[in-house]
């Protein structure tokens, strides 16, 4: 078994996979004040609700964007584990030609995100839609990964709404109907402008990005990601675990 870890800005998720893939996945606070003691005492309740043994572990796998949490999620795995930490990117080779201009810049979620996508999908164009604490859309042709985009995020917008303005309610972020409507409230309001904008806004530039890649096809991966698919015009297939499965992949394939 390998224990994978993403490790992302608002929150990290871990996971379970062994031989025949993934198994569930958990998700928890990104809190990198907290220590390695804090994070191995969260995987050993993880692993006993698995019914695993911290020895069946083998590896410990981990896309992070958070550089404080790595020295801590590496001391859990060597100390709770007994095993050495395996960062993407930087001891996990990730079989994609990085053409950015500064290639150390990219996330490893976002090129792990992209190898998954490549070795699942025929089409020779992808546009990967992750919908985090940012929303990104990672372009991909052939065996490379071009560049992207990166928005704001559903969550973090709707945060700094409700910062910045007193009146403003705390909403779901759910929609009731896949058709437009004006809202009557301001929590109707809110939803429709924030569900309805998002989703207008990827489909929009994944029409501009398309006029370059041809006929790209679209995976969307996040937290939100199956609430704006609902009425995403451009987004083909989603894929909650993608920057798991990208990880398992590079794992077993490397």
């Amino acid at each position: 078994m390998i224990l994978l870890f993403d490790a992302g800005n608002t929150n990290t998720k871990i996971c379970l996979a062994g031989d025949e893939g993934l198994g569930e996945s958990y998700t928890l606070p990104t809190r990198p004040a907290n220590t390695a003691d804090d994070w191995g005492l969260k995987v050993e309740a993880i692993l006993r609700r698995e019914g695993v043994a911290p020895s069946d572990v083998e590896a410990c796998v981990i896309a992070s964007v958070v550089p404080p949490l790595d020295p801590l999620i590496a001391s859990m795995a060597r100390r709770f584990l007994e095993c050495e930490p395996v960062f993407a990117g930087r001891d996990l080779p990730i079989d994609l030609e990085n053409r950015y201009v500064r290639p150390e810049q990219v996330g490893a979620d976002i090129l792990v995100g992209c190898l998954s996508a490549r070795l699942t999908y025929d089409a020779e164009s992808l546009i990967v839609v992750d919908f985090g604490t940012a929303t990104t859309l990672a372009c991909v042709q052939g065996g490379a990964y071009l560049g992207g985009l990166i928005c704001p995020g559903v969550l973090s917008s709707t945060s700094a709404l409700a910062s910045g303005t007193a009146k403003l309610p705390k909403v779901d972020l759910t929609i009731e109907s896949p058709d437009l409507v004006w809202g009557r409230s301001t929590e109707e309001c809110l939803n429709q402008g924030l569900v309805f904008g998002f989703a207008a806004m990827v489909d929009g530039l994944v029409d501009r990005l398309a006029d370059q890649l041809g006929d790209p096809f679209i995976v969307a991966t996040g937290g939100l990601a199956p609430t704006i698919a609902q009425i995403s015009e451009t987004i083909d297939e989603l894929r909650p675990d993608l920057v798991m499965e990208g990880l398992w992949m590079a794992y077993y394939n490397g």
